[in-house]
This record gives structure tokens, sequence and C-alpha cells, in this order.
């Protein structure tokens, strides 16, 4: 025993640069995913990737940048001015090297100061990097970190400019795949915060003119306003802000071309700042959430050296502008001050209307202060006991669990107590909990908000996720829609999603709404068991194992048994994310599927909410 537990010289060790990136690649990249997700590590490689391209065209080099993705494979070329040829071994192997130190150079880079690049070789299967500058070319090949071919410095007739590429390491990333729509997304968010930088993904190009003010209006394209959009430009700061008619605020905020989508300081600041502003240019002290409900706001700020909550970056903490500089609440406060004031002194028919749906949230919020009560009665009681949930241990909330359990915290949603209870013998109930409904849920298509206080099992719904006054502390980071795989099951789904849609649309956007595939068939002989998802892999099995078989059809999950069920919620789970396509609005999809064309219902929401 006293040989187990020795402690000595030989007992401390020193890990590579890289080893230490691969033993704890979620400090660096955050969760590991599959490509389900659009937070998930691939996304993260192919981020870190892009952002030093970005950083030369914030400089006033490039103004394209070429991305190719196929299948697992990633190149990014850019025609910046080229990592100097003796430095790109430096730049891609040794930690915290890079020019991002010197803010002179890079003053508010987008990148991770050194690190980014290098976590990317670490974690990637194969990974090139090349470097062309000034008639001459240099390239680098590594493999899991690891410098695997140094290429002496050859001529070229290439342009300056550097070319990445790389594959995730699939002993790192499992059965990963890169779904488009989430690449694209990205792209988007990348050209709106950089006008007039061209990025060409598979040969299509994406270009903005005019900033936030397109990305707003791609978001809301279908979507009724209350008034056109407010756009204001002032140095490191851009907005663009509207009103709609859903209930809910909605944000796209970054900092330093970074989507920060937990906010931080600069969104915080925003929020006050609008409030005090509006109050003051109207002369009324109007509540906070009358001011911000159903508010569409883009925001855009550029900071020196921005201290980010965690190594993905998606949560600002900084509190000045610069290093003993001017605060960002103060600069925020400062801009909107006069700028926001300004224009609608400016512009009377847009401060009319803004009033008018101020005015309407006040009227509607004292409408619903009896329900609430009757439903903050609900919330103690559902916060006591939830009838519906089986609870897990560790919350998406609660900061004492490290990131990556925090990550796997996950809601089934399933359709009535059958399922529920299988689901519930065979969970992690560490990180997997249970929410049964009593069968199919009201259709809130058209609905005011107030449906979901008078209702008691949405009462116990948004209460389970804690999503009450939107989804900051939201409990759960999936939250699974597990139906039965028939017409019920799918009228059950959309009944959900309308729900989600109608009233908590960032669920969606965030990527945190997923669809449980569970298998349709087993296919088994004396020897072997295949389960199958569809017809196609049916008769594939039947082939391997014999036309002789033996077959049984799921008809719900109440049929599949727990020790069967057990699998297909660990490991091998196969959850299909819900994805909202940047070109149609929640309100146009509630409209189309959820209104008077009820033939059309299963059909729009395969191409639309795409399940991928």
């Amino acid at each position: 025993m006293k040989e187990i537990n020795q402690y000595n010289e030989s007992s401390i060790k020193s890990l590579e640069w890289f080893e230490h990136i691969r033993k704890r690649p979620g400090m660096y990249i955050g969760k590991l995913g599959n490509g389900s997700s659009p937070d998930d590590g691939i996304y993260v490689l192919l981020k870190e990737a892009i952002d030093n391209s970005i950083d030369e065209f914030i400089m006033g080099y490039g103004k394209k940048i070429e991305i190719r993705v196929s299948n697992d494979k990633v190149i990014v070329r850019d025609f910046g001015r080229g990592i100097p040829l003796g430095k790109l071994l430096d730049c891609i192997t040794k930690i915290n090297t890079g020019a991002k130190y010197d803010s002179k150079v890079f003053k508010k880079s987008v990148g991770l100061n050194g690190v980014g690049i290098k976590a990317v070789n670490a974690l990637s299967g194969i990974f090139t990097a090349e470097s062309i500058r000034d008639g001459k070319v240099k390239k680098i090949d590594c493999a899991q970190g690891e410098l695997s071919m140094d290429y002496d410095i050859e001529d070229t007739s290439l342009r300056n400019g550097t070319r990445i590429t790389f594959i995730p390491d699939n002993n790192i990333f499992k059965n990963f795949s890169y779904l488009i729509d989430h690449v694209e997304n990205k792209i988007f968010n990348y050209v709106y915060l950089n006008s007039g930088l061209t990025i060409a993904l598979n040969n299509k190009n994406y270009f903005s003119e005019n900033g936030l003010l397109d990305l707003l209006s791609k978001k809301t394209e279908n979507i009724k306003l209350r008034y056109p959009i407010i756009h204001l430009k002032d140095e490191d700061i851009e907005l663009a802000i509207s009103h709609t008619n859903h209930y809910n605020e909605e944000y796209y905020s970054f900092v330093n071309g970074q989507l920060t989508t937990q906010g931080g300081t600069h969104l915080t600041a925003f929020k006050e700042s609008f409030v005090k502003t509006i109050r003051e240019f109207y002369k009324k002290d109007f509540d906070v959430n009358d001011i911000r409900a159903s508010i569409i706001c883009a925001l855009s700020i550029r900071i020196e050296e921005p201290v980010f909550e965690s190594q993905t970056k998606t949560k600002l903490g900084s509190l000045e502008m610069a290093p003993n500089k001017k605060t960002i609440k103060m600069f925020t406060n400062e801009v909107l001050k006069s700028k926001l004031d300004n224009f609608l002194h400016k512009n009377p028919d847009t401060a009319e209307l803004l009033l008018e749906r101020i005015i309407q949230s006040q009227k509607e919020r004292k409408e619903m202060q009896g329900i609430k009560k009757l439903a903050s009665t609900r919330t103690k009681t559902a916060k006591l006991h939830n009838k519906k949930l089986r609870d897990c241990k560790v919350h998406l909330n609660e900061s004492k669990y490290d990131i990556d359990k925090r990550m796997k915290s996950t809601i089934f949603i399933t359709e009535g107590d059958s399922a529920g209870g299988s689901i519930t013998k065979v969970r992690d109930a560490e990180s997997q909990a249970v929410f049964s409904l009593r069968g199919k849920p009201l259709n809130t298509f058209g609905l005011t908000k107030k449906i979901i206080y008078e209702n008691e099992e949405f009462n116990l719904l948004y209460n389970a996720l804690n999503i009450e006054n939107g989804i900051e502390n939201l409990r759960y980071n999936q939250i699974v829609i597990a139906t039965d795989a028939d017409v019920d099951g799918m009228h059950i789904r959309l009944l959900l999603l309308t729900f989600f849609l109608n009233f908590y649309p960032d669920l969606i956007k965030n990527g945190h709404i997923y669809i449980l595939e569970t298998p349709l068939f087993r296919v088994r002989n004396k020897k072997e068991t295949h389960y199958c998802y569809s017809n196609e892999e049916k008769e594939n099995a039947l082939k391997l194992l014999g036309e002789k078989s033996e077959i049984t059809r799921f008809k719900g999950l109440g049929e599949i048994s727990p020790n069967e069920f057990k699998d297909f919620i660990g490991e091998h789970i196969k959850l299909e994310p819900v994805i909202l396509r940047d070109d149609v609005s929640s309100e146009e999809l509630l409209t189309y599927y959820m209104g008077k064309n009820t033939p059309d219902r299963q059909k729009f929401i395969i191409n639309n909410l795409i399940v991928t």
C-alpha cells in the first residue's frame, strides 16, 4: 500500500503542450459533441481557423476568405499578409505564440492570443499549415499536434496569404460530421460583422453591405415589426433595434466578432442603457419589462484585451473598453444617450410607434397580473414537488459542477407515463431528467402568453426548464422530445415545437431542442440482434442475418423494454437537432404548419425545422 501511495519526484509529470490540450480539450473548445449542436467542438476548431483570417481583414489585408467543408475535411484560405515564414512552425506548435499580445498590431483581436490555432492542430488527426509571402511558400504537416513534415521554403506564384487544412481527430470527436446549416449561420455572422468582406463557403459567396442592419433584416424578414429597424453606428459599437409582436426579448450579441450566446457585461450594459434612454426621451418612468418586451436587437462591440468567462468566449466578463479606460457601461450609455435619443427626435413616426408598443406591453402586463398570481402559487408548488418531473442531479445553470458535466444535462419530454417510465428506469440519474406529458398538449398557435400561466401542464414544464423569465438560467442543455414514431407522436412533436417557437424561440435558436431517434424495428437471429431506424436498415439487416430472422416492429416507446432502451439513451443515443433556418422566421413557420393548411404540416416541418 505504501508503494501505491508513494509521492516523490517521479510523481510529478510535465505534459507537452499538445498532450495537455488533448487530455483537457474542454478547457480549450468547450464540449466535444458530434456536430449536431452549433457549439460542438468541431465548430470551435473551424472558428479558430477562420478568426486569424478575419483579424487580417480587420487590419486591412485580404478582402476574401475561401472555405471548403466536405465530410470531415476543412480548408481555410485567406489572402492576407501570410504568417512570417520563419515563424510558421512556432505559430502552430508553440503555445502562447502569436502577434496578438501587441495591441498595436491587433488592437481588437478575435483570436485566442496564441492558443486557438494550436488547439486546432492538437485536436486534428491531420493538420497542414501553409504560408505564402512575397513569392515564397512554407508548408508544415502535423498529426495530433506532433510535427510530421517540415518542408523547405519554395518559390511560388500564388497570392499572399495563409491556408489551413485540418481533419478533426476521430479519436476525440466520435462519429462527428459538419452540418452545413450550422457552418452557414457562422459565415453569415462573420460577413454581417465585417462589411466589405466576402466569404466563399463551398464556392457560394456571402457578403454584407450594411452590417447588423442586414443581420436583423434577415432575422425579421417575414416578421411584422412594430417600426423600421433603428441602425446606429459609432466607433467600436454597432446596433440594430426594433420591436415585434412576440413576447420575448431576442438578442444577437458580439464582442470583437465573437458571438456571445450567453451575453455578458456588454449586453447587460445595453439593456440598462436602452431603458434609461427611453425613459428620459419619453419623460416617463416605464417598467423595465414594458420597455424591453418583444425587443429584437443585434449588438456588436469591440474592446481591447477582452476577458471572457470561459475559453470558448460565449460570455463577456470585461468591465472596461480597454485596460484602465472607460467602463463598457459608461461607454454604451453615452452612445445611446447621443445616437438613439437623436434618432428618435429626428424620426417622430418611429418614436410614436415605439411608444405604442411600450404602452401595449404595459396594458398586457397589468391584465396578466391576476393570472400570474395563480401561476406563482403553482410555481412554488412546482419548485417543491413537480409531479411531472423526475429530476437529475446536475443542471446546466449550476456553476458548482464543471462545464463538461453541465453540458450533459438532458431532459426527456415523453408522451405519457409508459414511455416516461421506461426512460426513468434506465436513465443516468446524474445528468438525465424525465418530464411526462398527459397526452397531447394544448395547441398554443395564435394564443397569448396568458395561456401558459393558465395551463397547468405548460406551467409545470416551464418551471421544470426554469425559463419563465428567459433562457439565461435554463436547467438543461438538451431538451429532447421523445415521442412515438407515428402520426400521434408527430402531432405531439408539432404541438411542443409550437409552444417553444411561440414563447421561447431562443431555445431552438441556441440549439437546445432535439428529437430522440428510436428504432422502428428489431431484427435478430440466435446469434445477433440489429436495431433498425428505417425500412432500408431493416432490409440490410435481413440480408446480413437471413430472411428467416425474427422481425419486431416497435409501435411506440412503451413497447421497448427498459433493458433495450438503456442503450438508446446512453452512449449510442441518436439525437436530431431542431434547426430553424436563417431564411425562415418562427412566425412564418407557425402560421404555415399550424394554421389552416393542415395537410402540409408534416411535410413543412421536415423541410424547415430541419432534423438533419
